[in-house]
């Protein structure tokens, strides 16, 4: 192995520990909010943009995972599929947007929002989490707090994503998100920020699934499509919650 991926794999694996050493109270915070949410009857989505939108789609209709969990999709800003790949970090900075799809979705008071945002300074993830307590959600942010106060908000009102939350997950990321530096590349590179926000986010399922199952409530969870049986198991429990999914028909 190059020493280059033996530095990167350490880098990916000191984070892990730091946000287990470090943010287990908020992890268990976030997850009893969430297996509350799930025993109230509550509905609950996940929102990212750009990058971001990665560690929200993987607690999504998948082998493992709640099947209560929902994408909030806002257009054109989840993932890199729109061309040009950048008009996403353009409509990232449009206000309003964010307000609108939620408005125009299913999403009411007493649902759980998850907004992540490695920075947490753009408009559209403030101005989602404002609007969404506004409406009566309970909002989880998931963000570096190494961002405030080292970059500017681009919010009018000079908001970070950590000022408009109930619950804060810190990712721990530095600013610029690369891990690794060598001569001749004139910055840093090797960014780890999709395997500690998805660890954070897969972190919170597991400990709310522990919790509902200690509470005698079993938990709705996928299997996997590709063993004997999954379908027809995940058909079963998308028909009996239908209606606090949102991904299918």
């Amino acid at each position: 192995m190059s020493d280059l991926a033996g530095q990167y794999l350490d880098a990916a694996v000191a984070h892990l520990l730091r946000i287990r050493d470090e943010e287990a109270a908020g992890i268990e915070a976030a997850a009893e909010t969430l297996a509350r949410t799930v025993k109230e009857g509550g509905r609950i989505f996940t929102f990212g943009a750009g990058h971001s939108s990665l560690p929200a789609q993987d607690v999504v209709y998948r082998a493992g995972g709640l099947v209560l969990m929902n994408l909030l999709t806002v257009p054109g800003v989840i993932g890199v599929d729109v061309v040009p790949a950048h008009l996403g970090s353009a409509l990232e900075r449009v206000p309003g947007l964010a307000t609108a799809t939620l408005d125009a979705g299913p999403a009411r008071a007493g649902d759980l929002l998850f907004v992540i945002s490695l920075s947490g300074r753009q408009v559209m993830p403030v101005e989602l989490a404002r609007h969404a307590r506004s409406r009566g959600l309970t909002v989880v942010g998931v963000t570096s707090l190494a961002y405030p106060g080292q970059v500017t908000s681009q919010h009018p009102d000079g908001l970070y994503l950590k000022d408009v939350c109930d619950l804060v997950l810190d990712s721990k990321i530095a600013v610029g998100d690369g891990e690794l530096t060598v001569a001749g590349a004139e910055t840093t590179f090797g960014p780890v920020s999709t395997l500690t926000t998805t660890a954070l986010m897969q972190s919170v399922v597991a400990v709310a699934v522990g919790k509902l199952a200690a509470a005698g409530i079993t938990p709705p969870l996928f299997r996997s499509g590709n063993v004997d049986g999954g379908t027809d198991w995940n058909a079963k429990l998308m028909a009996e919650h239908k209606d606090r999914i949102f991904y299918t028909f």
